[in-house]
Parts: C-alpha cells; structure tokens; sequence
C-alpha cells in the first residue's frame, strides 16, 4: 500500500539513494540535497516542513530570488521511499505568483514508476489542500508528459489552458490543469 508520510529521520536512509524530486535541476539538485542532508539531516528535514513560509526566499532556475510561500513536502511511501509530493499556497487566495507552476509537484523514483504511486499521493494530498482552505488546485505539466496528465485527470483534473512558463523556468509551453475540491 502506497501513502504519503512527513520526512523524518528514520526515513532518510531511504530517501537518499541520489535521486531528487526536482525535475528541472535534476543532478544539481541531488547534489545539493545530498550535501545538505550529509550536513545537518535534521534541518534538511525542517527545510521540508514550512506552512508558515519562515525559510529563506526560493532561488528559481534562472537564479531569481522569490520569496517563499507557504508549504510542505511529503515522502511517497511503500515501505521505504518511493518519491516526494510538495504542495504550496499563498494564504487568503487559491491564486498563485506566475513564478510557481501549481499547488502540487510531485515526482515517483524512476525504480517504481507506473504502479499508480503517483495518483494515490496526489489523491492524499488534496486532502491536505482542503484542510488549507483552498476552493481548487493547480497543476502544470508539459504536454509531453502523457503519465503526468493520466495521474492528474485521475483525480478530477480538467486542463483549463496551455500557456507559456514563467522565463525564469525557460518559457516552454505547458499545460495547467485545476482539480475543484
């Protein structure tokens, strides 16, 4: 059974096996993550858990500083780590700055992906979202990413409009989809 836990300490040898859920830095941010985890596990794992928006500001693709918005992040879990889901709002709105893709990002290890891993975490995490209050999420992918789209129709997605990203993410087309909760 696949479910969603908050990052703790006896998950983290799990986790580390030099993977990242960050799908536009890729390498870069496996090293990083890897460095800070090696440096202080326990303040990496606080890193994850921020709804009061407290940590220092986002440094985008581009190098861009943002400030940080609320949010936390979650292991998908089948017994040991199996992926991340990360949601984020901005408090008092469902709107989002057009420099963050959507509420939830998420990603599956390439080890364990097509086993519905994703699609049960966002199903778990929507709960999250209701407990914030929010009327709908958002959810971006590319229009190359047909695995994307299957997991987020599968929870009532509707795609609500192609657009062009943020330039700081490198301006290609994407799809935005809203889940109504």
């Amino acid at each position: 059974m696949v479910t969603i836990v908050k990052p703790a300490l006896e998950h983290l040898a799990s986790y580390k096996r030099g993977w990242s859920p960050d799908n536009v830095r890729l390498h870069e941010a496996t090293r990083e993550q890897l460095a800070a985890i090696e440096e202080n596990p326990v303040a990496f794992l606080a890193s994850l858990d921020d709804p009061e928006a407290r940590g220092g500001p986002i440094i985008l693709p581009d190098g861009t500083k943002v400030p940080r918005l609320p949010g936390f992040r979650r292991w998908i879990w089948d017994g040991e780590a199996a992926g991340s889901i990360g949601f984020r709002w901005q408090k008092g709105t469902a709107e989002l700055p057009s420099h963050v893709l959507g509420h939830i990002g998420y990603a599956v290890v390439p080890w364990k992906r097509g086993r519905g891993y994703a699609t049960a975490a966002l199903r778990l995490m929507l709960d999250e979202a209701r407990a914030v209050g929010l009327p709908y999420v958002e959810i971006t992918a590319k229009p190359g990413n047909p695995a994307s789209h299957k997991v987020i129709l599968a929870n009532g997605g509707k795609l609500v409009e192609r657009f062009f990203e943020d330039a700081a993410y490198g301006g290609v087309e994407s799809l935005r989809f809203r889940i109504e909760l």
